[in-house]
């Protein structure tokens, strides 16, 4: 036996995704407080202002590409800021505060703090192009879905794949009237489904997971959601194709002029161009991906993803924070 085909055990390295963790942590808890009280804005300002304190302790040189505003708009993360100590590794950084946060305002479940990093330059540019055709499934997608397909064809050959009556297959969509043909379509193929209220993010990534009951996740969502979940899927085999969706012709204007091919269909690989991807995801509140903020006997609990493609690792992370630290 040689050590030629464990590369990563002979020679392991630094996981950033385990440093990362504790900035959707303090996330999740400072946006906790919030859950159910109607203030959207005021959960996701919590967030951001944790999760830029706590960013700020790493060590790698993170930019991000994928923020949730600009900068005359802070508290917000916004394009361009520079996070990170700037000592170790460059990388492109994805934010999400709270993915959900009209879920976390009305206290309504999968409402979740994400960060995701990859190599700099890896992250794919939509040139402000914010809404795309998406489709996520897991391992068994790969060379089976197109997204040129019809619904109905996809899920049957999904079915095939999984080796699955389709009336077994369960379709994460989000509840939009957008999404009024696409349900119909779907549940007219023999297929149930499961509709979201908001938090693709969880959507995606529970499809691709090999425990979920959730099959395929379809729909017309956020463009940075998509890249977001790109770098989960590169960490669990999955796939994920999209297609870019202009809202009006200013959008598809801008996107030909920044050189697009609308039609194009990008998967995983054109979403996120390298293979050292980091996702990074802690409950905010109670759902299939993650459990929520709790609190008990003095303690507060989370809940976390950690997935690494470099690595193919998943890691689930159960903290216990002494709640008398956070007041």
């Amino acid at each position: 036996m040689t050590n030629e085909t464990a590369p990563l055990f002979t020679n392991p390295d630094r996981n950033l995704g385990m440093e990362l963790v504790r900035a959707t942590e303090a996330a999740a808890i400072r946006a906790a407080p919030w859950i159910g009280r109607g203030e959207k804005n005021l959960a996701d300002g919590a967030a951001v202002d944790a999760m830029r304190k706590f960013l700020g302790t790493v060590d790698f040189d993170g930019v991000v590409v994928i923020g949730e505003g600009e900068k005359d708009e802070a508290p917000m993360l916004f394009n361009g800021e520079h996070v990170g100590t700037g000592n170790g590794g460059a990388f492109d950084i994805a934010v999400d505060p709270i993915d959900g946060t009209s879920l976390t305002a009305t206290g309504r479940q999968n409402a979740v703090s994400v960060i995701a990093v990859s190599d700099r330059g890896t992250m794919y540019d939509p040139s402000a192009v914010f809404y795309m055709d998406k489709i996520v499934t897991g391992p068994e997608g790969l060379g089976v879905i197109d997204l040129d397909k019809p619904i109905a064809e996809n899920i049957r050959a999904l079915a095939k794949a999984k080796g699955v009556p389709v009336d077994q297959m369960v379709v994460a969509v989000l509840d939009r009237p957008r999404h009024k043909q696409l349900i119909s379509d779907i549940r007219a193929a023999g297929a149930g489904t499961r509709l979201l209220l908001d938090g693709d993010v969880a959507g995606g990534i529970n499809a691709a997971m090999p425990d979920s009951r959730i099959d395929m996740c379809v729909g017309t969502g956020g463009t940075p959601e998509g890249i977001i979940t790109a770098c989960a899927i590169k960490a669990l085999g999955g796939l994920i194709q999209g297609r870019l969706a202009p809202k009006d012709s200013v959008e598809r204007q801008r996107a030909i002029d920044a050189g697009h091919d609308l039609n194009r269909v990008l998967d995983q690989n054109d979403l996120v161009t390298g293979d050292n991807t980091y996702f990074v995801a802690t409950g905010v509140t109670d759902g299939g991906l993650v459990a929520g903020v709790s609190r008990k006997n003095g303690f507060i609990r989370t809940e976390s993803l950690v997935l690494r493609s470099h690595s193919g690792t998943q890691r689930r992370v159960v903290a216990d924070h002494l709640e008398s630290k956070w007041l």
